[in-house]
């Protein structure tokens, strides 16, 4: 009998978390290797719609985990439902994407089932019969092959950026969705959420933003910062900082990038006057392109930019604005 890989996918009120989609890379990756058999799941109510929306992806099945309970995420809630189905379906491998939903619920999920999980993992590879995940130490100074031992299911989280969501492969789509009504007794869901508060309405989740431009201490002075808000205004990005920025005040710490901020893997990265020292780095390296302006020709970022200008940021990111203005009007 073929072991199986389910991959656990995150959705909020109707709508796909992106990240989700980069598991289904890494998933489809590791079941190539294996020749293990990948299906999916998807928790909440009344999903069918978006279930559907992943059965276009190259998988085996795709299970719908449905019950009015779990219309508002809550721990309790999704503790019971996927302990519930991973129980009966036995997986060999869970894997999740590592969002701070995941991070809520998974340490309760592998508690109860008596397994581990290896989370916020960069990579996998394999060796002879096992698969090792890369995990990040030290801030990024450091990465180490983690091993599962014993019996599974065995769980793995992959950070923001670890795989390319636009990578995962489509295939046929029909009749793979199967719903499971999952009945969860009463008083089992312990929290009951209200309806979320003024400012975590107004939050930034960076981890969504397709284009962010991002500052560090070469911005100067906080007034500064407008320039590179109308950057990322005429290119319909997110604003974004290095952490001294955000210690300072003149950027809430929501817009912070770096391993003690937001892990982003945008499509386009702009980091203006930022050096680049590993904690940035870290927090933004699953960019696909990485623009760096920067004065200080030797300064780590453009180590890691796909396009690098020496220059004064003050000299170049205004006409820079002009020409995207330019280009957006003629288009």
């Amino acid at each position: 009998m073929s072991e199986t890989i389910l991959a656990v996918l995150e959705q909020r009120q109707g709508k796909f978390n992106r990240v989700s989609f980069e598991t289904i890379t890494a998933a489809q990756a590791i079941a190539a290797e294996s020749g293990w058999t990948l299906e999916a799941c998807v928790v909440g109510s009344e999903i069918g719609s978006i279930a559907n929306e992943v059965a276009a992806k190259k998988l085996s099945k795709v299970y719908a985990l449905e019950s009015a309970a779990l219309a508002t995420y809550t721990p309790d809630g999704y503790v019971f439902a996927l302990k519930q189905f991973i129980s009966g379906k036995k997986p060999r491998l869970v894997l999740m994407p590592h969002t701070y939903q995941v991070r809520d619920f998974i340490p309760q999920l592998t508690t109860a089932l008596g397994t581990t999980v290896i989370s916020d993992c960069v990579g996998y590879r394999k060796e002879g019969d096992q698969f090792l995940f890369t995990r990040q130490m030290f801030q990024g100074k450091f990465a180490a092959d983690v091993a599962f031992s014993g019996p599974g299911p065995h769980f793995v989280t992959f950070q923001a950026g670890a795989f390319r969501g636009d990578k995962a492969e489509d295939g046929a789509s029909a009749d793979l969705v199967e719903t499971v009504q999952v009945q969860i007794p009463e008083g089992k869901i312990r929290t009951h959420p209200e309806e979320p508060f003024k400012e975590a309405r107004q939050a930034v989740d960076l981890t969504q933003a397709e284009i962010i431009v991002a500052v560090g201490r070469g911005i100067k002075e906080q007034k500064n910062i407008e320039i590179a808000k109308q950057l990322a205004d005429a290119l319909g990005g997110e604003i974004a900082a290095s952490r001294p920025i955000c210690d300072a005040g003149w950027l809430p710490m929501e817009r912070q990038v770096g391993s003690s901020g937001q892990t982003v893997a945008p499509k386009v990265y702009i980091a203006l006057g930022i050096s680049g020292a590993i904690q940035h780095i870290v927090g933004m390296k699953g960019a696909r392109a990485v623009v760096a302006i920067n004065k200080d020709s030797e300064a780590p970022i453009f180590e890691i930019a796909d396009f690098g200008v020496v220059g004064n940021l003050f000299d170049v990111v205004p006409p820079l604005v002009e020409e995207v203005k330019k280009a957006k009007a003629g288009a």
